[in-house]
């Protein structure tokens, strides 16, 4: 049973794509490429070069998740930085490109330059990830040959299509993260990087800064939404995982087991479909290549 997987983005609620990958190799599905956008793109690229999900849990584990928003002078523009990320890459990925990975693999950014999306399937694996993962205003643009390369959530929060490029004979299962366009706005919680001295950071947190991003974060959070509802309309996969991940925000410290666990019984929500269509899938292919 083949298939392959559009990984949405969402931040820290990004870890429920373990529980789907886990599960899908529980009930035997091959998963034959993978795309992905912002953590989703982090995570299709891990699972692409050959880290397993039990793996890929243990590796974001390992993080000191309130210490991955350091800045340094490297560091463009930007609220926060992207200094522990780019250890955590440094450790798992190295100097890997698309070439070493197992599977085909791409994931999506968008130059902010000339509007358009990016989709990353060649080069440096490092590099495509801190661009994929480059929340705007947020975290620093990074820059990819004459590309200035920000989230490529900002126009393909669910990259169904870069999938379907991948494998187009395949099933697309695509993982939804973003909330339905009738679920109300939350406030979102500015994350002080732990590098921040506690009376500092309190100080932050009280003046007008964290108000505004708070309300900057509320219009990304109502963007994406509508640019995820209208894409999975137009783009149309033959099933979707909407983990149930919405108490979640963006750049919050989990217990990523627990969220695994949402993506892994989403997953099992949509079983029966998905059956049915590989099923169907699988007779089709048969019939076109003569083997009924």
């Amino acid at each position: 049973m083949d298939i392959t997987l559009a990984l949405g983005g969402g931040g820290a609620k990004g870890n429920a794509h373990i529980g789907v990958l886990r599960r899908l190799e529980k009930e035997g599905y091959r998963i034959r490429s993978i795309a992905g956008t912002s953590f989703g793109g982090m995570v299709a690229v891990f699972y692409a070069i050959g880290y397993s999900p039990r793996e890929i849990q243990a590796i974001f584990e390992s993080v000191n998740q309130k210490g991955l928003y350091g800045r340094t002078s490297h560091d463009g523009p930007s609220l926060l930085g992207l200094t522990g990320a780019r250890q955590l890459l440094d450790r798992v990925i190295g100097e890997k490109t698309f070439k070493d990975t197992r599977i085909p693999c791409a994931v999506t950014a968008v130059d902010i330059n000339t509007g358009g999306e990016v989709v990353l399937n060649e080069g440096n694996l490092k590099s495509a990830v801190l661009a994929t993962i480059a929340l705007p205003g947020i975290f620093p643009v990074q820059r990819i040959n004459d590309w200035e390369l920000v989230d490529g959530g900002v126009l393909n929060p669910v990259p169904v299509t870069v999938s379907r490029l991948l494998s187009p004979d395949l099933p697309v299962v695509a993982v939804v993260l973003n909330d339905p366009i009738d679920k109300p706005l939350r406030g979102y919680n500015f994350p002080i990087p732990s590098i921040v001295p506690r009376t500092i950071a309190e100080r932050i947190s009280r003046i007008s800064l964290a108000q505004s991003l708070d309300i900057f974060l509320r219009s990304v959070d109502v963007s994406s939404r509508y640019v995820s509802h209208l894409r999975l309309q137009v783009d149309k996969p033959e099933i979707i995982v909407r983990p149930n991940v919405h108490h979640i925000e963006l750049l919050d410290n989990v217990i990523i087991e627990d969220v695994a666990c949402l993506g892994e019984q989403a997953l099992e929500k949509v079983l029966p479909e998905l059956k049915r269509k590989t099923r169907w899938t699988a007779r089709l292919g048969r019939r076109i290549f003569g083997a009924d």
